[in-house]
């Protein structure tokens, strides 16, 4: 997870947008941009890699490998958004990916650090994803994720978390930002076809202006809330318009009653101020409003046939699930489908595991079902 002060667990999630086959696609891409087809070509889960915010929440070999089995074997899912920053942990969660077979949507998102650096980071992770392609994998690149909070000298602000609240609080130049935007997203695109030579994307919050001729796919961050799934078709469609197939490359909602209708900023329920940090307010824990939520959102993406659709997240592992005492119950405000439970709740340096939430069965059995009706015979 990228490390950035109070919050690094939430990935800020759309904040911007609550505050307002062989080499890459030619034309013949065209054909899956339309909801002609029914059903999702890839059925996915965001897997994020990072340094984690203590020792005992660290990336760790064995448990990746672990977690992809359970991906692969448990959620039924075919596909993985590798996310996050460290090139060696995402080459190695990447190819470990590959080897079980899933596809791999290969997204690196180092923030707070140099524009320069960040692109460097990016044509690396690119050459590797060209290596595992050569190979015979099935990966798709994409350049990053939200660039207006992520990357430096977009919007004003030093880390992600003063970019989002002056996003949220309008302090910041629409003009200069958008301008800026397009200038990095053009270098980005550039330095991803230097060193790829399969399908590019980008991970856009909702409300970003992209030129989307710079990708093959075009991918959207969704967060949104609506109470009929009609209207999540009509709001969709306006990112069908460039003719290209469409990813949700991040969707979900915390497990809490009325998260989902906080959209991308679920998870601004936290006093990180507090010493350990307390959930605001009298928030009533629900793994079923995120169950419903999640589904209900799926069958949206298969009835418009898009390209891909990847789960907000697999764990958060510094959002431990604390029962029976919801003030310090930080899975709660957290998007993962399975919770972390501390072997000594409290301790940071405890020892954990997860267990899958509601949601986890729950796209389970769709992805399992969908997985089926496609097999032949």
């Amino acid at each position: 997870m990228e490390k950035t002060e109070g919050i690094t667990r939430a990935r800020f999630l759309g904040g911007a947008a609550a505050a307002g086959a062989a080499a890459a696609l030619g034309p013949a891409a065209h054909a899956h941009a339309t909801e002609g087809r029914h059903g999702l070509r890839h059925r996915g889960v965001v897997y994020t890699v990072g340094e984690g915010e203590t020792p005992a929440t660290a990336w760790d070999t064995h448990r990746m490998r672990a977690d992809l089995r359970a991906i692969r074997r448990d959620l039924h899912a075919d596909t993985v958004d590798v996310t996050g920053d460290g090139v060696e942990r995402l080459e190695a969660t990447a190819g470990a990916a590959a080897d079980l077979g899933l596809h791999v949507w290969l997204q690196p998102t180092p923030a707070d650090i140099p524009q320069r650096d960040i692109l460097e980071h990016l044509a690396e992770t690119g050459r590797f994803a060209r290596r595992l392609r050569r190979q015979g994998a099935s990966v798709d690149l994409s350049v990053g994720c939200e660039f207006q909070l992520f990357v430096p000298g977009i919007v004003p602000g030093d880390t992600v978390l003063e970019r989002v609240r002056n996003l949220v609080d309008g302090a910041y130049d629409p003009v200069a930002t958008q301008r800026r935007l397009h200038a990095f997203t053009a270098r980005a695109a550039r330095a991803a076809r230097s060193v790829f030579d399969g399908r590019l994307g980008y991970a856009a919050a909702q409300d970003e202006r992209v030129d989307w001729s710079l990708f093959d796919v075009v991918g959207i961050d969704y967060y949104s809330a609506h109470p009929r799934p009609a209207d999540h078709v009509r709001e969709l469609r306006r990112h069908l318009r460039p003719g290209k197939p469409l990813a949700i490359t991040e969707f979900g909602t915390c497990a809490y009653r009325g998260a989902p209708e906080a959209g991308g900023m679920g998870w601004d329920v936290v006093d990180h101020d507090r010493r350990p940090p307390e959930i605001k307010g009298d928030l009533v824990r629900s793994e079923r409003t995120q169950a419903d939520y999640v589904v209900s959102l799926v069958r949206v993406f298969e009835s418009m046939g898009l390209y891909a659709a990847m789960a907000f997240e697999f764990v958060t592992p510094d959002a431990p699930y604390r029962p029976g005492d919801p003030r310090h119950d930080l899975d709660m405000a957290c998007y993962a489908l399975t919770r972390t439970v501390q072997d000594r709740p409290g301790d940071p340096r405890s020892p954990w595991h997860w267990e899958p939430k509601q949601a986890f069965h729950a796209l389970a059995r769709h992805y399992a079902a969908a997985a089926r009706a496609r097999r032949p015979g």
